[in-house]
């Protein structure tokens, strides 16, 4: 990835998703520019920014419109094209995050599409002006949780299958251009995110024992699918969900000693 340059949307500390793809892509030779959403987020980033050499830091609120303008402008202006954007945001309230999916309330459910799916859709549509003339790479995150039933996931399952489906059409809107739309799907990982959701540590515990590899996704791992997407290696692969998970998306059942 030597020469490319891109975007990371949604380092909250140095376990997060976002920051293990930021770090592999680094070491892969890409220059970084990281999105945060808020003062608290923004001191947090900023040793982590500074550990891989990058010094553009743009507060972005993805459910305003000036905000995100904004934020491509400054990014714009410090280059004149970009080769990915990392789009790795998803928010819904944590008290709807346990017991039956039935009780959404609508503003949540509202709440929920907009920063998880919809943001993706606003982020790509401003990307598309740096990207358009040598093509580049979008890639967003996903979760199983969007076409199977995950206990407590609840509404981020909705949002979840919104986003892959956006990825699909986003995929070919921008195909004709040269640009990659792409969902990479994790196991459960031990992030801030992942802590929100209720029950999350024995649902960890029940994919580490149960997943073919006996294992849950790392964050090398994520970052290292990450890279293949935004590098020549990927230059064929569009509108995919790739899964990331030990294989525990093939399972029909527990492992026998699990049953």
């Amino acid at each position: 990835m030597k020469g490319q340059r891109g975007l990371i949307m949604g380092v909250a500390n140095d376990r997060s998703i976002a920051w293990g793809i930021a770090k592999a892509m680094h070491e892969a030779g890409a220059e970084l520019a990281f999105s945060y959403q808020g003062e608290a987020f923004g001191k947090r980033l900023e040793p982590l920014a500074e550990s891989v050499g990058s010094d553009l830091l743009l507060d972005v609120d993805v459910t305003d419109d000036a905000s995100l303008d904004a934020a491509f402008e400054a990014l714009q202006a410090r280059w004149d094209s970009i080769d990915f954007v990392v789009h790795a945001i998803a928010f819904s309230d944590k008290s709807e995050l346990t017991g039956r999916f039935l009780n959404t309330s609508r503003a949540n459910f509202k709440h929920s599409m907009d920063i998880s799916a919809y943001s993706f859709i606003d982020v790509a549509r401003r990307a598309y002006p740096l990207m358009k003339e040598k093509g580049g790479s979008l890639i967003t995150l996903t979760y199983q949780g969007s076409n199977r039933v995950v206990p407590n996931y609840n509404v981020m399952g909705v949002a979840k299958a919104a986003l892959e489906s956006a990825t699909r059409y986003l995929a070919n809107d921008l195909g004709p251009d040269g640009i990659r739309v792409n969902a990479i799907s994790p196991g459960p990982m031990k992030t801030l995110a992942g802590a929100a959701i209720g029950g999350a540590r024995r649902t960890y515990k029940h994919c580490d024992q149960n997943a073919p590899l006996r294992a849950n996704a790392t964050l090398e791992a994520v970052g290292g699918t990450a890279v293949y997407l935004a590098s020549e290696a990927g230059a064929c692969t569009t509108g995919e969900i790739i899964r990331v998970d030990g294989g525990f998306h093939v399972l029909g059942m527990p492992q026998a000693d699990n049953l």
